[in-house]
């Protein structure tokens, strides 16, 4: 079997014509206005909410910083209950701002926090949920609200994956009290760098925007106590004319997403997620489940195996964040067997939007042969 000549990687990032971008840079140089609310900042922020049809978004230098934000918004003390099976940045969010993570098992269906087991886990210093759209595959919204209004809990969603998603035709980050989108060169979406928070309730927006920029209100002024993590110009320019083909990027994934499951329908032992009804999908990863008593392999046996052919894997999300270093003293609190399962099998192969079908067949080729 051949080998790739060029690396197959797990993700590409998309770069619109370079004359478009160039044309914006043009404009930003012309101004010598680089930050602080600059035109296309403004712009984008319309823009997005426009995409996203949601009330009202800020925009940030990263996902990260507007997570962090978005807890100290609401003013949450004390625990909030998470999922284990996400980036170490939603933990850290939750550390950063002085809070206890509890940690949730997740659905073997979704990968996503199960909210048959949240219950349990709340106590009288439990404030917030903070599920994880994970793969962009999104929560069970309506029964998470449910908890939520029951126990008067907030609810932040980590929507870092799921740009563009839908539930009935309602745009994701319009559930919950903030949801926090990123927008990191890896993401379907992308302006370089970046985060946005939307959500419904306009009385958050000045608190937000006071957040982000040092909780400065004017030349002689400092309300609050924040941080520096506001979007530039260049960040947001980029963003303005990727939002110009951000549904022709994932028609393209989709194309790539159903090619690999008409090939790995075929395979005993690799398992992947199907759409979820009522959901428009980004295709924002394309994750199996590696079963080796079915295949021949495990998860690990695979991934050195196509390392072998140039085709570059992610063991993704592993470890659980109850397994890092600066979390163990986590590790024995909470049952986690669904999340560990998981875990010790998930495989997110190559997806990208010029990712060739032809590609996708030599991938799940390779697949096919690997285990003899």
């Amino acid at each position: 079997m051949e080998c790739f000549e060029k690396p197959i990687m797990v993700t590409k990032s998309f770069l619109p014509p370079m004359e478009e971008y160039t044309e914006k840079i043009g404009e930003i140089w012309a101004s010598a206005w680089l930050t602080n609310n600059g035109k296309f900042h403004n712009e984008f922020e319309k823009g997005l909410k426009k995409r996203l049809g949601v009330n009202e978004a800020s925009l940030f230098v990263n996902g990260h910083l507007a997570l962090e934000t978005a807890i100290k918004t609401l003013k949450i003390k004390g625990e909030i209950i998470t999922t284990p099976f996400t980036f170490a940045s939603t933990t850290h969010a939750i550390i950063n701002r002085g809070l206890e993570p509890v940690f949730c098992d997740i659905e073997e269906g979704t990968f996503n926090i199960d909210p048959e087991k949240i219950e349990n886990l709340i106590t009288e210093k439990t404030s917030a949920i903070l599920p994880v759209h994970v793969f962009g595959n999104p929560c069970n919204v309506k029964k998470i609200q449910e908890i939520a209004k029951r126990y008067n809990l907030k609810v932040i969603y980590d929507a870092a994956h799921a740009f563009g998603v839908k539930v009935n035709d309602v745009g994701i980050g319009k559930f919950g009290d903030i949801s926090m989108f990123s927008m990191h060169a890896t993401k379907v979406f992308h302006s370089i760098e970046g985060g946005v928070l939307t959500y419904s309730n306009d009385k958050y927006k000045s608190e937000i925007e006071l957040l982000k920029n040092f909780g400065i209100s004017g030349p002689e002024s400092v309300e609050l106590t924040g941080i520096n993590a506001k979007m530039n110009e260049f960040q947001a320019a980029m963003g303005i004319v990727n939002l110009n083909y951000i549904d022709e990027q994932i028609d393209k994934r989709k194309l790539i997403t159903n090619k690999y499951r008409s090939l790995l329908s075929k395979i005993k032992g690799i398992k992947y997620l199907e759409d979820m009804e009522g959901v428009q999908h980004n295709y924002s990863y394309f994750p199996v489940l590696i079963d080796k008593e079915e295949y021949g392999l495990d998860r690990d046996e695979l991934h050195e195996k196509l390392k072998e052919y140039n085709v570059f894997t992610r063991k993704y999300f592993y470890p659980l964040c109850t397994d890092f270093k600066c979390y163990r003293n986590y590790n024995d609190l909470y049952k986690l067997p669904v999340a560990r399962y998981v875990a010790d099998r998930v495989l997110t192969l190559p997806i990208y939007s010029d990712l060739e079908l032809k590609d996708v067949e030599h991938i799940c080729e390779i697949i096919m042969c690997a285990k003899v």
